[in-house]
C-alpha cells in the first residue's frame, strides 16, 4: 500500500493546479518511457490515456481492460515519475456502482492521485449512462478516496461531445445537467472531450461550477486562447499515442515498400533514451 499521507499531499498539489486562465497542460502518457519523456519535457503532472495504455497492452479502448491489469500499468507510471499521476479509469472498472469503491483504491495503492471518470456507456442501452447512475458512480469514489485520507481528484467527464449525444441544440444544457449532477455528487472538475469552438468552451466555462478539462487536437484553440476563454485544464487524450504509432506504420511501410530509412529522422537519440530509462525504476 503506498503512503496515504504522501498521496494526500501530492494530491493537494495537483489540485491547486487547476486554475481558470492558468491551464494544467497534461500530454497525456500510456507507458513508462513516454511518462518519463513527458516529465522530462517539463510536465507538472501525467496524466494517463486509457486508449494508448489499452493499445500498448494488446487491447481495444472502451472498457476492454481489467482493472488488474490498467492499473499495473498505473503504477508503474506512478512509480517512475517524481510528479502527480492522474489515471484514465475509463467507467471505472466496475459493473456495480459500488465496485469502483474498490478501483479507487487500487489507484491509489498504484500511486495516482486522480482520476477520470466517464459516463459514456460502453455496451449499454444509450451512449451515456443515466445521469442519476452516473452521479451514483461518482459518489462512491469520493467517499472511498475520503476514507482513504487522499484529496483525490475526481475529473467526471461527460461525453455527449464526444459521442454526439442528444440533438446538437439540447447538446450545451445536457452537459450542464450533468456537470451539476457530478459536481453534487463529489466529482471536483469537469471534462468535456469533443468541445473545442470557442463559443460552446466559452459557455461550458460559464455554466460549470468548477474547473473544466477540455481536450485539443490539432486544429484546436492554442493554449494561450483556451487560457483566455477560462479553461482550467487541457489534455490530448490519445493522441500522442496516435502520432506515435503512426509514425511506427509510417517508418515500416517506407521501408518495406521503399527500402530507404527518412522517417527515422529525428528520434530520440539512444543515448538519451537509455539514460532516461537507466536508473530501473
Amino acid at each position: 500500500m503506498t503512503n496515504r499521507t504522501h498521496l494526500n499531499d501530492q494530491a493537494l498539489d495537483f489540485r491547486s493546479r487547476h486554475v481558470a486562465g492558468r491551464p494544467l497542460v497534461l500530454p497525456n502518457a500510456w507507458d513508462v518511457a513516454s511518462a518519463r519523456i513527458v516529465a522530462d519535457a517539463g510536465a507538472t503532472a501525467v496524466a494517463t490515456t486509457s486508449a494508448g495504455l489499452s493499445w500498448d497492452l494488446g487491447a481495444a479502448d472502451g472498457d476492454r481492460l481489467g482493472r488488474d491489469e490498467a492499473l499495473d500499468a498505473v503504477a508503474r507510471i506512478a512509480a517512475a515519475v517524481d510528479v502527480p499521476v492522474t489515471a484514465d479509469i475509463e467507467s471505472g472498472y466496475a459493473d456495480a456502482a459500488q465496485d469502483v469503491a474498490v478501483t479507487v483504491r487500487a489507484v491509489l495503492d498504484a500511486g495516482a492521485v486522480g482520476v477520470n471518470i466517464e459516463d459514456a456507456w460502453h455496451g449499454g442501452s444509450a451512449p451515456l449512462r443515466p445521469v442519476e447512475a452516473q452521479a451514483e458512480r461518482i459518489a462512491v469514489a469520493r467517499v472511498a478516496a475520503d476514507a482513504e485520507g487522499v484529496a483525490l481528484f475526481v475529473n467526471a467527464r461527460i461525453d455527449t461531445y464526444l459521442m454526439g449525444a442528444g440533438e446538437p441544440e439540447e447538446r450545451l444544457a445536457a452537459t450542464l445537467e450533468r456537470a451539476v449532477a457530478y459536481l453534487a455528487a463529489g466529482a471536483d472538475g469537469i471534462f468535456v472531450p469533443g468541445a473545442v469552438d470557442p463559443v460552446t468552451v466559452k459557455a461550458l466555462v460559464a455554466g460549470v461550477e468548477g474547473p473544466l478539462n477540455v481536450m485539443a487536437w490539432p486544429g484546436a484553440p492554442s493554449v494561450d486562447e483556451f487560457a483566455a476563454l477560462g479553461v482550467a485544464r487541457i489534455s490530448v487524450g490519445a493522441g500522442i499515442a496516435q502520432a506515435a504509432h503512426a509514425l511506427v506504420r509510417r517508418a515500416a511501410r517506407e521501408l518495406l515498400t521503399e527500402g530507404t530509412y527518412g522517417s527515422l529522422a529525428g528520434g530520440l537519440e539512444y543515448g538519451e533514451l537509455n539514460a532516461l530509462l537507466g536508473d530501473g525504476s
